[in-house]
């Protein structure tokens, strides 16, 4: 069993950065595969990023790639979302997960454990 809490959450204005970080607590954090997700209001919870066991690969989604970057610290069983270029399509409830499965890790259904989320808010 692992519980997630996100941080980092906040107001950007567009073109700014936003960092958020999630921090597990439970053993065996390296055995799962860490993703990213998120919410706007009014729509599905969307795949924005995943990382690998040991951050080995990377997934991002089309929408992300190039302006976001994943991280994970093994030691401090966290994981990191860097958000730079925000654009107000941006604007969500972002969300950590945590997987156990071996692959599709851009579907919320791969997904074991989830965080309780925090706001991501971007002003044009």
């Amino acid at each position: 069993q692992v519980q997630l809490v996100e941080s980092g959450g906040g107001v950007a204005q567009a073109g700014g950065s936003l960092r958020l970080s999630c921090a597990a607590s439970g053993r065996s954090f390296s055995s799962y595969v860490m993703g990213w997700f998120r919410r706007a209001v009014g729509k599905e919870r969307d795949f924005v990023a995943a990382i690998t066991w040991n951050g080995g690969a990377t997934y991002y989604a089309d929408s992300v790639k190039g302006r976001f970057t994943i991280s994970r610290d093994n030691a401090k069983n966290t994981v990191v979302l860097q958000m730079n270029s925000l654009q107000p399509e941006d604007t969500a409830v972002y969300y950590c997960a945590a997987s156990r499965r071996r692959g599709h890790w851009d579907m919320s259904t791969s997904y074991d454990h989830w965080g309780q989320g925090t706001q991501v808010t971007v002003s044009s």
